[in-house]
């Protein structure tokens, strides 16, 4: 039988029968390791599995083989060891919620997420939520967010869950695609999925009260919930805590599509387009054909990567 894993409590898996819908609860058989990839959990949330029913039983089973992933999204482990968690694989896309008031998403967040997501293959729809509060300095801010973005080539979404507003657009985004929900606490993820699908009645603003304990969401695990109009939403709660994991310095850039596609008119192929000299970015820069919020979340990733290696080296 062949499944999709909508749920993982650690050493069992809610298993979604692909032809049935039929829910089955299994488990691993014995070692099983997928290679190439050290992560604290064999399964994710996403993965297609194949599995057996156990004699006796209708909805309990054993996974014995994962089909190959088309990409997946990774958390590092609380501790420095190399090990990751795998949160979620096998998306369409992702539908990263934000906020320019009450709380206002930073550019710095916006473009981690943009960038990790780039770097595991998958499409990024922004939605800018809570249009009903918007002044006028939230209305300015949202018009120069839509130009920056939507020149990148990222598809935008305007929405209040409240007012009902962009609602239709958002159900024809979500409409038969296995989505990943993404967005700080507080900027209406649950209102605005529970506005397009009642029946779900998700609950992703009380996860994480304390968000700066960053380490207490290792057992926080993604749920994907069926959407009526079709499609599946990937739940991720605590998702923040990630960072671009695998990546060497040189690559950062890479998924920056903006700069990406200007480094190659600098006169260095390594260029970190910082301080060498004849950088086309710089030089993007200095006439304003890249946005000053991007390239300084560029140089933050750079000086983040910095810290962490200079952590984990003096830490052994």
């Amino acid at each position: 039988m062949r499944g999709v894993v909508v749920k993982s409590t650690g050493s069992w898996y809610q298993v979604r029968e692909i032809d049935s819908g039929l829910l089955v609860n299994c488990r691993i058989k014995g070692k099983f390791r997928i290679t190439g990839i050290k992560s604290t959990n064999p399964l994710a949330v996403g993965d297609v599995v194949l599995f057996e029913l156990e004699d006796g039983y209708e909805q309990q089973g054993i996974v014995n083989g994962i089909e190959d992933r088309r990409n997946y999204i990774v958390r590092k482990s609380v501790n420095l060891s190399k090990r990751i968690q795998i949160i979620a694989s096998n998306m369409d896309q992702a539908l990263l919620v934000t906020t320019l008031a009450q709380p206002a998403t930073s550019t710095g967040f916006m473009d981690r997420f943009l960038t990790t997501a780039e770097a595991y293959n998958i499409p990024t729809v922004i939605v800018f939520n809570k249009l009903d509060v918007y002044g006028e300095e939230e209305l300015a801010e949202l018009a120069y967010r839509k130009a920056v973005y939507g020149a990148i080539g990222y598809t935008i979404l305007e929405t209040s869950a409240t007012e009902s507003i962009g609602l239709e657009e958002l159900k024809k985004v979500l409409k038969d695609k296995n989505t990943l929900l993404s967005g700080h606490s507080g900027v209406g993820k649950s209102t605005l999925i529970n506005a397009v699908e009642p029946s779900l009645d998700i609950r992703t603003g009380e996860v994480s009260t304390s968000s700066h304990h960053k380490g207490q969401h290792t057992t926080t695990f993604a749920e994907m919930h069926p959407l009526q109009i079709g499609g599946d939403i990937i739940d991720t709660p605590g998702i923040k805590g990630f960072g671009l994991v695998n990546m060497e310095k040189e690559e950062i850039s890479h998924f920056f599509p903006e700069i990406f596609a200007l480094s190659k008119g600098c006169k260095y192929h390594n260029c970190l387009h910082v301080n060498e000299p004849l950088c086309a970015v710089k030089e993007a820069i200095e006439s304003n054909n890249i946005a000053p919020t991007r390239y300084e979340s560029y140089i933050n990733q750079l000086n983040d990567y910095d810290e962490e290696n200079h952590y984990r080296s003096t830490s052994h």
